[in-house]
């Protein structure tokens, strides 16, 4: 008798990263899934290694800056089904940090197509699903009480 392997939820990082100006850097993904959409930068951990050090690689990886972490934002399941049928077709389990810019030319690399520092109140214009809204603004409240 063999036993059917059943899918599990993937372990990702997003960072929320706060420039000297309180604005929030994007990455616009270049790959699937999510390609063409805006969001924060992140992805998936890779074996043997710790979250928040996922966060500082995938932020390094799509943007080209270091940056320090303050802290943990929250913990997001992001569970995506299909249009048709319903089913679930991807479930990821989302760690978010809040980090301050250190240093580095923002430049889009790795999975992202472009990347930018943006102001918090032009968020709406970037189509950013609502619970990525919800992170970086809990994010902010944490990096403006890092900052005091």
């Amino acid at each position: 008798m063999t036993l059917e392997a059943k899918p599990v939820p993937i372990p990702a990082v997003g960072i929320v990263c706060f420039n000297d100006d309180g604005q929030v850097l994007l990455i616009r993904r270049g790959n699937p899934p999510r390609q063409g959409e805006w969001s924060m930068p992140g992805g998936k951990l890779e074996w043997g290694e710790k979250a928040v050090d996922a966060a500082l690689r995938e932020l390094a990886e799509e943007t080209g800056v270091k940056a320090e972490i303050l802290g943990l934002i929250d913990v997001v399941d992001g569970i995506f089904t299909s249009r048709t049928t319903g089913d679930v077709t991807r479930h990821y389990v989302l760690i978010d940090y809040v980090a301050h810019y250190l240093s580095g030319t923002v430049a889009a690399g790795d999975d992202a197509s472009e990347a930018r520092f943006v102001a918090l109140d032009t968020l709406e214009t970037y189509g950013l699903w609502d619970e990525t809204i919800r992170i970086i603004h809990a994010g902010h409240r944490l990096w403006r009480a890092a900052r005091n």
